[in-house]
């Protein structure tokens, strides 16, 4: 039997190089893309692997790099994974971190997709994945922009699932939550004293696990490798104890109350609930 291939970007560390290795050991070929696979010294030297260069910001680059995949063979199964983190209050934001946030979460991935359909149409089948977020599920304070680029992202799957259907083609989300990778040294921080209280809470929701958890990059893999391999019409697949968990919530609360819930424990209080003087 021929063995299928994954086409990853941002595979050069974290999730991204956990799912090139998972898949490999699964009996796939790979082609892994990242920015810079000159400093790349582990992916290279696996057979099965190839490894290609792609900055999903620049347009040109995706449109060459998908030409070059697609001349090494079928591809069966996209995994648009790369990205960052940008947190902060909105007005702390210069408008060129709004915009390269959404350029890299949202536009990068959309590019890609664009990109691969003409060929999954022309094969009458395929499958994309997105890395969204937990953030593309629930809201966290202190990054709108972030959220707003994930959230994007689930709306757009979402709706091209009905587009994709009539030609064999998928599309799913894996949303994890917090991953023990590099991607926290990668997040833009960008601060404002007036939020100190807000930031201070929020870190420490992520340090005992009230908003965040720490997850194995290997572990949401598997989660990549499920949604890539059970032929389940399923388009979301939260990720990690933190994603089932508070996603779970959001869900069992509705978005009013959860809204409401996490403003309490923020210790925040919502000005329609101030009392009259």
């Amino acid at each position: 039997m021929e063995k299928k291939t994954i086409f990853i970007t941002g595979a050069s560390t974290g999730l991204g190089k956990a799912t090139a290795k998972l898949f490999l050991e699964k009996g796939w070929k790979v082609i892994a893309t990242m920015r810079n696979p000159e400093k790349e010294t582990e992916l290279t030297q696996l057979q099965d692997v190839v490894v290609l260069p792609l900055d999903v910001t620049d347009s040109a680059q995706i449109h060459q790099t998908v030409k070059k995949a697609l001349s090494l063979g079928h591809i069966e199964v996209v995994f648009n994974n790369a990205g960052y983190g940008l947190v902060g209050a909105v007005e702390s934001h210069t408008e060129q971190q709004i915009r390269a946030q959404f350029d890299t979460n949202f536009f990068g991935t959309l590019e890609v997709i664009r990109s691969f359909i003409p060929y999954f149409r022309k094969q009458q089948k395929g499958l994309f994945i997105n890395t969204t977020s937990l953030c593309g599920l629930v809201s966290n304070p202190q990054s709108a922009v972030y959220n707003a680029s994930k959230w994007a992202l689930q709306g757009l799957a979402e709706s091209m699932s009905y587009d994709l259907a009539q030609f064999g083609i998928g599309i799913k989300n894996v949303a994890p939550g917090g991953i023990k990778t590099d991607f926290m040294k990668g997040m833009q921080v960008t601060e404002d004293k007036a939020y100190e209280a807000t930031m201070a809470k929020m870190m420490e929701g992520f340090n005992d696990g009230t908003l965040m958890e720490f997850t194995e990059a290997e572990q949401i893999a598997e989660v990549v490798y499920q949604a890539a391999t059970d032929n389940e019409d399923q388009l979301t697949y939260p990720a990690g104890n933190d994603a089932v968990r508070l996603y779970a919530k959001r869900i069992a609360e509705g978005p009013e109350l959860y809204r409401i819930n996490l403003l309490k424990y923020l210790n925040l209080q919502s000005p329609y609930l101030q009392k009259a003087v």
